[in-house]
């Protein structure tokens, strides 16, 4: 019945788009967890998108890097936020997903994501074989951020069951268990300074682990993750510079979307860098050039038509 819907809705919005009338739309955008990146910026593309498209509405929902995708790909929403690796993984099919997405398409690649790695200071942990036996609280399962610590255990040598880990939905119950001693280390895959961090670092002390060692065995894994920096004093008390794996964050969408519609979208969402820039500052400066780059995602034809008339394809 849902699937029938949804087909409805994109069939009317088509119609509109050919007949240029404006008719009421809704447009689900899946984002992402409590406490990360995804939310606040969801929230200004939500306002983008409604001003882009008349007669559209953009309804924010709650997501994840892999939920997105799947969200995408089977109809449950329009558009999404995606990670490169796992939005890759499953055009190809790679656990955690088990068949081929075919439906989903890029509209632009946005910045760098970085998986992190936090324990409390007192806990003196310095590396992922440090975190046997520990309280370790990840995203529930299926989720970029959970996938990636299943890899980087892997690499280590290690599974869950060498820690004791505990699925939460939200960085921000994350940093409920850490500030409470109830947890000692969390991982995350989100922007830098992650706002979970800064408020876990505001009163208690953090280690942010430094996961160089382990990038060769991710790369192995997935060769779409690179080792980027967190630079020192990006955290309180953060002296050292540290490299983790990265990734990039895009926004995706259903490849059926109406032409018309996502070349507005995107044409809007490139005319408004410093709105999206002050929700959060690492996509200051983006430009059409990177936000065209080729992360292995097909690109929207709508997308793909706004970035050739910017000359950045």
């Amino acid at each position: 019945m849902k699937s029938g819907i949804v087909a409805a809705s994109v069939a009317a919005l088509i119609a509109c788009a050919s007949t240029g009338t404006a008719h009421a739309q809704t447009l689900r955008f899946m984002t992402g967890p409590q406490g990360g990146v995804w939310v606040p910026l969801g929230g200004a593309l939500k306002n983008i998108f409604e001003q882009a498209v008349p007669g559209a509405t953009v309804q924010a929902v709650p997501g994840a890097g892999v939920a997105n995708v799947r969200g995408v790909d089977e109809g449950r929403a329009q558009l999404g936020f995606g990670n490169s690796i796992t939005t890759v993984d499953g055009i190809n099919a790679a656990p955690p997903f088990t068949r081929n997405v075919t439906k989903v398409c890029n509209l632009a690649t946005l910045y760098p994501q970085y998986f992190q790695v936090i324990a409390l200071a007192s806990a003196n942990i310095s590396r992922i074989e440090d975190l046997r036996g520990r309280q370790v609280v990840v995203q529930p399962r299926g989720n970029t951020a959970e996938v990636i610590t299943q890899q980087i255990l892997q690499v280590a040598g290690m599974s869950y069951s060498d820690i004791r880990a505990n699925f939460q939905a939200s960085y921000t119950d994350a940093v409920g268990l850490m500030r409470d001693g109830n947890a000692q280390v969390f991982t995350l895959g989100t922007a830098i300074p992650a706002s979970s961090v800064m408020d876990l670092a505001s009163s208690r002390d953090v280690t942010v682990l430094n996961l160089a060692p382990y990038i060769e065995g991710l790369r192995k894994l997935n060769s779409g993750f690179v080792g980027v920096p967190i630079p020192a004093n990006t955290y309180p008390k953060q002296t050292q510079a540290v490299t983790v794996p990265g990734y990039f964050t895009d926004v995706i969408a259903a490849c059926d979307l109406p032409e018309p519609t996502v070349h507005a979208m995107v044409k809007a969402m490139a005319a408004n860098i410093d709105g999206m820039a002050a929700v959060f500052g690492g996509i200051r400066g983006l430009t059409p050039k990177q936000m065209a780059q080729d992360i292995g995602v097909p690109m929207h034809p709508g997308a793909a038509r706004f970035y050739r008339e910017a000359g950045a394809l």
